[in-house]
């Protein structure tokens, strides 16, 4: 704890209220935390919890992971602990959907107490856990809600569950349920195997015996269909590990469904948003990307910042103080980029590649880097620093180069072209970042002028804002 309250200026009694967590939340409270819903609840900054639990995961005391979860059910399909080991394709047994997720949809990163020592938690071994709390604490998050509605998904689920059991290896597991018509499904929530078999005909009184073999990849049931009423079901599991079943009675009404919807869930840290913090990179520098493939992003902002006449400065001060002045510069844009939730992805020259996971951010920090330079310039007697600036959103891969985490593609590129259109002493911007949410009401009372211009990769002019200052 004093590592982490001496690790940077936090706001008052905000580690109090996080050693208040640590002693006296529950076991659930303490587990796969949710710094958004952490902040919303004690009345803190988002900003700053995100980063206080990346500092605690950085000392130890927290571990950090990366949760796979689906759309359609809120089940957390996977968690992974480490960036390189994301697997962005995801299986769900129980809704019977497969995709890809971007790291910005449905990759909720969370933090759990990892010290015995200091918490023991049953979550953190499995295979203590009773067959309840296997189920519905570990592998489901209790936020996802139908969409539009304010209903639990957990609470509908669990009205059409007909039974629930681990499956001992070498041995033959029976339950007995009553069935409705539509469809009698089960999953096990760990491996995602799962099976369905229809629920038709005339209704019986006499149990069905319905036979299921698990191997330990697979349910193979015996019948292709049972009918309404009583079933006695008989699991043999032939796999060599303990297995794991959830029974659930569709309805008619949702086996009908072709495309089922997605929840709504609180706002959570989402793998995307994290990548785009410089807090993040700076306590895992080691964290990286599969070098075989990116990780889709779907929506990213890019602000790019280019030094105007830096070769002028170098003749007129010399390169060991204009490069010290090129530094400074560097020192207030890492600052600014930083306090508005973005990230310096690195320096090209005497130039800089920012990130942000939200575009009103980086309008923010355009606007609050202006602000630092004129009041920079007006503290200093050496020539002053000029900069124009030009940002652009879109969708993204982030990838890892020369050991560094990056962006790449087309919204990287237009980012780019859009900075290199700016006049000294302004910032332009592209028109999907002029219409995201937000934006407009940034901009409210500055002077906006539009024009139209080429950009690489898109097909004619493009229409292209010039903010001014003042």
């Amino acid at each position: 704890m004093t590592e982490i309250e001496q690790a940077r200026a936090w706001s008052p009694r905000v580690i109090s209220k996080f050693e208040t967590l640590i002693r006296s939340g529950d076991d659930q409270a303490l587990y796969r935390v949710n710094p958004l819903a952490f902040a919303r609840d004690r009345a803190i900054a988002e900003p700053e919890a995100i980063d206080l639990f990346l500092h605690a995961a950085r000392c130890g005391l927290f571990d950090m992971s990366w949760d796979v979860l689906c759309p359609q059910s809120g089940m957390v399909l996977e968690s992974f602990g480490a960036l390189r080991t994301l697997q962005t394709h995801y299986v769900c047994g129980l809704c019977d959907v497969s995709g890809d997720t971007d790291l910005d949809d449905f990759i909720e990163v969370s933090f759990s107490v990892v010290s015995p020592h200091l918490r023991r938690l049953p979550f953190n071994e499995p295979q203590t856990l009773s067959v309840e709390n296997f189920h519905w604490k570990l592998r489901f998050g209790n936020d996802g809600r139908l969409p539009g509605q304010d209903v639990r998904f957990l609470d509908v689920l669990r009205g059409f569950v007909r039974g629930m059991t681990f499956l001992p290896p070498g041995t033959t597991t029976m339950l007995r349920a009553d069935l409705d018509p539509g469809s009698l499904s089960g999953v096990n929530v760990q491996t995602q195997a799962a099976f369905a078999v229809p629920i038709s005909g005339d209704p019986v009184l006499a149990p069905t015996l319905l036979k299921i073999n698990y191997d330990g990849k697979r349910f193979l049931p015996a019948l292709p269909a049972v009918p309404p009423g009583p079933v006695v079901i008989e699991v043999a599991n032939t796999g060599p590990d303990r297995g794991a079943l959830l029974l659930i009675n569709w309805p008619p009404e949702l086996v009908a469904l072709t495309t089922k919807p997605a929840l709504d869930f609180d706002p959570y840290v989402s793998g995307g948003a994290l990548l785009a913090r410089q807090t993040f990179r700076q306590l895992f520098r080691s964290e990286r990307v599969d070098e075989k493939e990116g990780l889709g992003i779907r929506q990213v902002t890019f602000l790019f910042t280019d030094l105007k006449g830096s070769t002028a400065m170098y003749e007129r001060l010399g390169d060991l103080n204009a490069y010290a002045l090129v530094r400074e510069h560097f020192a207030l844009l890492n600052a600014a980029v930083h306090q508005h939730s973005g990230a310096v992805v690195k320096t090209i020259g005497d130039a800089v590649m920012a990130v942000f996971s939200r575009p009103s951010d980086a309008i923010s920090a355009a606007l609050h880097i202006f602000e630092e330079i004129d009041r920079f310039n007006g503290d200093n007697v050496r020539p002053g620093i000029v900069l124009k600036m030009g940002a652009h959103c879109g969708p993204s891969i982030a990838v890892t180069l020369n050991d560094n985490l990056d962006y790449f593609g087309q919204t990287v590129n237009v980012a780019a072209r859009v900075q290199s259109l700016a006049e000294a002493g302004q910032v332009c911007i592209s028109e999907a970042l002029y219409s995201a949410p937000g934006v407009s009401d940034l901009l409210a009372g500055r002077g906006v002028v539009a024009f139209d211009a080429p950009l690489r990769g898109v097909e004619g002019d493009a229409t292209v804002y010039r903010i001014m200052r003042g």
